[in-house]
C-alpha cells in the first residue's frame, strides 16, 4: 500500500553520545539544512512530504554486537542516513504499490548496509572499538545538500515511481536512493527487511508444533525428474540480493571470463560466527552464464539461511541430559579425536551436563518433533559452550518444497559419506564408461577438459543407499601441478548425476595448475605434515602437487569399466517412476532407516526465501560420515562406519582393520 505521510514536523534527535563522534557534527549539519528547506515549503507542500529525520550510519554498530548504538531509537524511523560517502533516503515505497510489498524500516537498512562493509570497518564497528576521525566529516557543500534534498523530494512526491527493475521480485520491495557526495550521482536500489530486524520482528520461542513438517503432495513434471520447478520460475528479486548498498547477499557478481571449461557466476560476503568474520562465497557453475548465475543466487540463498537461524525464533536452552527424551544426540554425528580437543584452544568435548542452545527439527523416520545442537543446524552461529565441533554446509539443501529440499540434502549426506568411505577404505570402484553416455553436453565437458590436458574418470561409488552416486576425477596428463581434481553427486538419474559430477569438476581445472604453482612452498610443507592442512582449500589444492599423485592409486586401478546402464542396472529396476516426489523421499529415507539410521530435517527457509518460492532445510543423518575440513578434524576417522561401511556396502568382507585406512587428508573440494 502506499506509504502515508507522516506529520510534518520535525522528529525529536536522539540523545547526543557523551562525546563528539565521527559523522555527529555533519549529521546535525544535514538534518538542519533538509528541515529548513522542509519547512520553507508551501504549507500544501508540507503536509505531502514527510519530515526529514537523519541518522549517521557507519560511526556505530547497527548488528547488536558491538558498543550500543545511541541512534538505536530514531534508527527504523529515520528517511535519512548519512555515511562518510554518500547519503542514503529511504526506505521509500513508489506510489501505488500494492499490499504484496514487503515493508523494509531504517534498522533494516543499516543492518544490509553493515553488512557489506569491509573486513576491517565490520571489526571496528562490532568489536567496540571507540570511534575516531574527523568529526565534521563529510563535508557538506551547500550543492551536496540541495542534491540530496531534490532526491528527497523526488521519492516522496505524489505520483512517484521507481526505476524499473530486472526482475519482477524486485518491484514489490521497498526502494533505497543513495546520493554520492563527492559526484552527487544518485542510484536506487531495492531493499529487502531483514528478519533479524529488532525493529520488525518480536521473537518467539520454537515450539515443538511448528517444528512438525508436513509433506504436502510434490508433483512431478514427469516421473523421471527431480526438480519440481525450473530456475527461471522462482521469484528472485536479484537486485535486492547482490547491490552495492544494501544486497542481502553481498555487493556484486563476479564471472570469470578465463574460464574456458564453465561459465561460473560467484559473489561473497561476510558472515560473523564463532570463527569472527568468515567470507562466505557462494557460485554457479554451469555452461551458461545466466543459469550459473541464477545456480549462484540459490546457493547464496542457501548459504544465508544456514549461517544463522533467520525465523524469527528463540532457540531451546538446555543440557543434553535434560532434553534427552527428544533429542539429538550430537556424538552419534561424530566427534574428533581427543588429541584434537587436548589440543586445539577453539574447540572441547561434548558434555551432555552443558547448557546449549537447540533448534527444533523433525525425525522422519520415526514422524516426531527432536531437537538438533543448533551448531549442527546453523554452522556459524556456535557459541562458546556449544564448541564440540566446526560444521559446515553438509546436508543442507534447497527445494521449491520442503520434500525436494529434504530429498536434495538426503543426497549430499549420501554422496559426502560414500566419498570418505572410498577414499580413507582405498575402495576399488567400477569406473563408468563415458563413452556411452549420450548427452552431448558431457562430450562437450570432456572436450574442454581434452583441451586442457586432462583425462576425466567417473566412477560409481555407492556405499549401501541404492541411489547413484557418482566420482568425478580429472588427471593431468603430464603430470604437472593440478595434477588431481576430485568432485562428487548423488542423484536419482544416473546421467544427470554424471553431468552434475564432470560440471563441478571441470570448474577446477583451468585454475588449479596457477593455485599450486603460488602455493607452492605451503603446500610442500603440507605435504610433509598434514597437521598444517586447515581450509577447505588446502584439501582440494594439496592434491595438485604431483607428488601427491599416488594416494589416488585406487582410483586409478578400477575394478571394472561399464557401460552407464549397466553400471547402474540394478538401480533402474528399483527406482520410483511415480508423479510424486514424497515416493522418491520415502525410498530414499527407506533406506538409510533400514541401515539404522535416523533421518531429520531441520526447516531453515528464512523470509527472504519463502517470498521466493523457496525452501532450505539441514538434514541430519546420525551416523554417516560427514565431511570435515583440517586434518585434525576429521570427524570421520573416529566413526564406527568407517571400518563397518565397506562391509555393509559388499565391498569387503570384513570390517576395515585400523591399520589399512587412508591416513592422508580428503581431496573432496
Amino acid at each position: 500500500m502506499p506509504a502515508t505521510p507522516a506529520p510534518a514536523t520535525t522528529p525529536p534527535a536522539p540523545a547526543p553520545p557523551a562525546a563528539p563522534r565521527p559523522l555527529d557534527a555533519a549529521r546535525d549539519q544535514l538534518q538542519a539544512a533538509l528541515t529548513a528547506r522542509h519547512a520553507a515549503l508551501p504549507e500544501a507542500g508540507r503536509a505531502l512530504l514527510p519530515a526529514p529525520s537523519v541518522v549517521p550510519l557507519g560511526a556505530a554498530d547497527t548488528l547488536g554486537t558491538g558498543a550500543p548504538d545511541p541512534y538505536a531509537a530514531a534508527r527504523p524511523a529515520a528517511t535519512v542516513h548519512l555515511t562518510s560517502r554518500a547519503v542514503l533516503t529511504g526506505p521509500w515505497l513508489p506510489e501505488g504499490a500494492g499490499p504484496e510489498t514487503a515493508g523494509a524500516c531504517g534498522q533494516c537498512l543499516a543492518m544490509r548496509w553493515q553488512r557489506l562493509r569491509g573486513r576491517t570497518e565490520r571489526e571496528a564497528l562490532e568489536r567496540r572499538h571507540v570511534p575516531h576521525g574527523a568529526v565534521g566529516w563529510p563535508v557538506l557543500t551547500d550543492w551536496a545538500v540541495d542534491a540530496v534534498w531534490a532526491a528527497y523530494r523526488a521519492v516522496h512526491r505524489p505520483g512517484r515511481t521507481a526505476p524499473e527493475a530486472e526482475e519482477p521480485a524486485d518491484r514489490t520491495l521497498p526502494r533505497v536512493t543513495r546520493t554520492d557526495l563527492v559526484t552527487l550521482a544518485t542510484a536506487t536500489f531495492p531493499l529487502l527487511p531483514d528478519p533479524l530486524c529488532p525493529a520488525c520482528v518480536t521473537p518467539r520461542p520454537d515450539s515443538a508444533d511448528t517444528a512438525r513438517l508436513t509433506l504436502a503432495p510434490a508433483p512431478k513434471p514427469d516421473p523421471g525428474t527431480y526438480r519440481l520447478r525450473s530456475l527461471g520460475a522462482y521469484a528472485l528479486p536479484v537486485a535486492a540480493l547482490a547491490n552495492p548498498v544494501c544486497g542481502a547477499l553481498g555487493s556484486d557478481t563476479w564471472i570469470n571470463p578465463a574460464s574456458t571449461t564453465t561459465a561460473p557466476v560467484a559473489g561473497t560476503h561476510f558472515v560473523r560466527g564463532y570463527a569472527g568474520l568468515t567470507d562466505v562465497t557462494w557460485s554457479g557453475q554451469a555452461n551458461r552464464t545466466a543459469t550459473s548465475r541464477r545456480l549462484a543466487f540459490l546457493e547464496g540463498l542457501e548459504r544465508y539461511a544456514g549461517t544463522h537461524r533467520r525465523r524469527g525464533t528463540t532457540p531451546v536452552l538446555g543440557s543434553y541430559h535434560q532434553l534427552a527424551a527428544d533429542a539429538l544426540d550430537p556424538r552419534t554425528c561424530g566427534v574428533y579425536a581427543p588429541e584434537t580437543y587436548a589440543n586445539d584452544p577453539l574447540v572441547s568435548p561434548f558434555d551432555p551436563d552443558r547448557e546449549i542452545p537447540w533448534v527444533r527439527g523433525h525425525s522422519l523416520r520415526d514422524d516426531r518433533p527432536v531437537l538438533v545442537p543448533a551448531r549442527l543446524a546453523h554452522y556459524s552461529a556456535g557459541v562458546d559452550a556449544d564448541n564440540f565441533v566446526f560444521e559446515c554446509s553438509n546436508g543442507c539443501a534447497t527445494g521449491s518444497g520442503l520434500a525436494e529440499a529434504i530429498l536434495f540434502g538426503l543426497l549430499e549426506r549420501v554422496e559426502r559419506d560414500a566419498f570418505l568411505l572410498a577414499w580413507y577404505g582405498r575402495a576399488r570402484l567400477t569406473e563408468i564408461d563415458l563413452a556411452t553416455l549420450t548427452d552431448p553436453e558431457v562430450r562437450a565437458m570432456t572436450d574442454r577438459a581434452a583441451l586442457h590436458g586432462y583425462d576425466i574418470h567417473v566412477y560409481d561409488t555407492r556405499m549401501g543407499p541404492p541411489v547413484p552416486v557418482v566420482t568425478a576425477l580429472a588427471v593431468r596428463r603430464d603430470g604437472g601441478p593440478g595434477t588431481l581434481a576430485f568432485a562428487a553427486a548423488a542423484g536419482f538419474d544416473p546421467a544427470e548425476t554424471v553431468a552434475s559430477a564432470l560440471s563441478e569438476v571441470l570448474t577446477y581445472i583451468p585454475h588449479l595448475p596457477y593455485q599450486v604453482t603460488e602455493r607452492r612452498a605451503e603446500l610442500n610443507a603440507m605435504a610433509a605434515d598434514f597437521t598444517l592442512v586447515r581450509e577447505l582449500k588446502d584439501h582440494a589444492q594439496l592434491y595438485g602437487l604431483p607428488e601427491m599423485a599416488h594416494h589416488a592409486a585406487p582410483f586409478l586401478d578400477p575394478l571394472d569399466r561399464l557401460p552407464l546402464a549397466d553400471a547402474f542396472a540394478d538401480w533402474d529396476a528399483v527406482r520410483p517412476r511415480t508423479g510424486d516426489l514424497r515416493d522418491d523421499l520415502a525410498l530414499l529415507t527407506g533406506a538409510l532407516a533400514g541401515a539404522g539410521h535416523d533421518v531429520i530435517a531441520v526447516d531453515q527457509t528464512t523470509p527472504e526465501q519463502a517470498r521466493a518460492g523457496l525452501s532450505t532445510v539441514a538434514t541430519a543423518v546420525p551416523g554417516l560420515l560427514p565431511i570435515d575440513f583440517g586434518w585434525t578434524r576429521q570427524r570421520a576417522l573416529t566413526m564406527d562406519r568407517l571400518r563397518t561401511g565397506l562391509r555393509t556396502a559388499g565391498r569387503r568382507r570384513d570390517d576395515l582393520p585400523a591399520d589399512a585406512v587412508h591416513l592422508a587428508p580428503h581431496p573432496f573440494p
